[in-house]
């Protein structure tokens, strides 16, 4: 396998809405395109395509460090072609350059994170790891910010009314069902050891993935009191903004990866516009595009990915 097609391996390890993996790779020549799968767009719960370009954006930067750290410098341009919505992105092979040990550390984390849906140690995440993790949002175009007590226990409130409007909604089961129906050998959806247990105390708004598909097996557990919680926002609500919050995205959950801090993407708060408004500033130009629960637990589970066949593409393929 040469260094592009590893690079685009990595990228596919980035996280999606219920591990969708909604994205293709086609390499021409010192080219990497990055597009868009459409036909893996959760339609009850994204409508207007905002968090599948968020996970494509994940996938980006993913393939832009694992570049980086093969020495290999880039530029890229964000829809290229108004003609075809669907190319999201050309990564552009600059010079060769050894990478910064930064990179390399940061890269290293892309096959080690995983979402974490169990509970988190009931401890405060340090204030250098926070100054880390802003900077690593902010390095992307984004803005990440810990809600404080207040507001934490606000947004908790607003995700569990989100959950309950989204669990009204058979659209929203039936699209749940579709994405954690076991099936021998499939590469993607959540599988049953990455739901986690139950939250005893209905405290954190972690997406039930055994709603649908019930597990027996699942324990009940008590999660943190007080978690940390962050907000990613960015400065815009269009095309461009929701891939810059998948980028901002990956890059904070790397380097919490690095810090060796569990993390779990809490999307149903941004899922139901109206609730998605609480949380959005636009006074101050800012919109919420993403809540993240950050803390230290134990190592979550693997999920599966796709093989590189279904998702590479060469220019005259």
């Amino acid at each position: 396998m040469n260094v592009l097609a590893r690079c685009v391996a990595a990228a596919t390890l980035a996280p999606s809405l219920h591990n969708s993996q909604p994205w293709l790779f086609r390499v021409a020549g010192r080219e990497v395109r990055v597009y868009a799968d459409h036909s893996r767009r959760l339609d009850a719960l994204d409508a207007s395509g905002r968090e599948l370009l968020i996970s494509v954006g994940a996938a980006l930067f993913t393939l832009r460090l694992a570049l980086r750290a093969h020495g290999r410098r880039t530029t890229y341009v964000l829809f290229p072609e108004p003609d075809s919505p669907d190319l999201v992105a050309r990564v552009l092979l600059d010079r060769e350059a050894p990478p910064p040990e930064t990179v390399t550390t940061l890269a290293e984390a892309i096959a080690q994170r995983h979402t974490n849906r169990w509970p988190l140690a009931d401890s405060a995440v340090s204030a250098d790891a926070i100054e880390e993790l802003t900077a690593a949002a902010a390095d992307q175009g984004t803005a990440l910010t810990i809600a404080g007590p207040v507001t934490r226990n606000a947004i908790l409130g607003l995700g569990h009314q989100a959950e309950r409007r989204l669990r009204t909604s058979g659209r929203y089961r039936a699209e749940l069902s579709r994405w954690t129906r076991p099936a021998p050998a499939r590469r993607d959806g959540v599988p049953a050891a990455a739901i986690g247990p139950w939250d005893a105390l209905e405290r954190m708004p972690i997406r039930d993935f055994g709603l649908v598909h019930p597990q027996p097996w699942r324990t009940s557990e008590f999660f943190e009191a007080h978690p940390t919680i962050a907000v990613l926002a960015t400065l815009g609500d269009g095309p461009d903004d929701w891939v810059r919050a998948g980028q901002g995205l990956q890059h904070v959950l790397l380097a919490a990866t690095r810090l060796r801090l569990a993390t779990t993407p809490i999307s149903q708060p941004v899922e139901v516009p109206a609730i998605r408004e609480l949380l959005t500033d636009t006074a101050a130009g800012r919109w919420a595009q993403m809540i993240i629960r950050i803390g230290y637990g134990p190592q979550a589970a693997v999920t599966p990915r796709r093989p590189l066949s279904e998702v590479l593409r060469t220019s005259d393929k």
